[in-house]
């Protein structure tokens, strides 16, 4: 039986409905009512793996790095001692080691490979829609400061894709780190382009600025501004993938970008 965390979020979530539309055995954990196991992550004593031969652990990285640490080590010991023979975690990739979210993930797959279970590390690109609502314009015009280094995103559905690839025969992708970025790159100038809207990006000073003044939580300006400093920075940029091995026709990360910019409504 494959056990699904972090159901209720959207790579999960995508990744179960595929699993199923195949008729793979998969369970789902979350704290949603909605979930087959209700499980919290600051709570250890929910956490239940009973009966689990694969745990996909979706990371928990929406926080600051000691709360994802000390929720995922409190996962991954449970699984280990409640009979959990292989661990597939949806890690980062390794180009996105500048931002201010990479810690925590490096801990958990260390974690991961030193608990003795079997695993798969699948680190993942950044998503593509992600890269997109933050692009949106706003007055014709897209101010976020990405500068003009190139960014290889993914598509979320390749993501789920590629990780339904591993659950299928976990034995023989065990011991395997994939990098999962996308196979092309772009500016968000190029995003600009293709919408016909300028690009006008404001100052990092400034963008600051305008996320003070938003309802955020303490860690959430801080990792946004980390993105945008690695993309101007040229370092969300991969010049090597292993999507292909995982997804046999990877979707165009661009149009996705392109389109949610286009449509997307400003949330950030």
């Amino acid at each position: 039986m494959i056990l699904v965390t972090g159901a209720s979020g959207q790579l999960a979530s995508t990744l179960v409905a595929a699993a199923r539309s195949v008729d793979l055995a998969v369970i789902t954990a979350s704290r949603s009512p909605d979930a087959d196991r209700q499980m919290d992550f600051d709570s250890p004593e929910t956490l239940d793996f009973s009966g689990i031969e694969t745990l996909f652990l979706t990371s928990a990285g929406y926080a600051e790095d000691d709360v994802v640490m000390r929720r995922h080590g409190a996962v991954v010991a449970a699984a280990r001692d409640q009979g959990v023979r292989h661990i597939v975690y949806s890690s980062l990739s390794c180009h996105s080691d500048h931002l201010g979210f990479a810690l925590a993930h490096r801990w958990t797959e260390r974690a991961i490979k030193d608990s003795g279970l079997a695993w798969t590390i699948l680190r993942n690109g950044l998503y593509a829609e992600l890269i997109g609502s933050l692009a949106v314009s706003r007055d014709a015009r897209i101010t976020a400061p990405f500068g003009q280094g190139r960014i290889s995103t993914v598509a979320r559905a390749d993501l789920a894709e590629a990780a339904l690839a591993v659950l299928k025969s976990p034995a023989s992708h065990a011991g395997r780190c994939y990098e999962l970025s996308g196979e092309s790159a772009f500016a968000v100038s190029d995003i600009a382009q293709s919408l016909g809207v300028s690009y006008a990006p404001l100052s990092f000073a400034a963008e600051r600025e305008r996320l003070s003044h938003l309802p955020l939580l303490a860690f959430q300006a801080p990792m946004l501004m980390s993105i945008y400093a690695a993309a101007a920075g040229g370092f969300l940029y991969a010049d090597k993938t292993d999507l292909k091995d995982l997804v046999s026709q990877p979707r165009d990360a661009f149009l996705i970008a392109c389109a949610i910019a286009q449509g997307a409504v400003q949330t950030i």
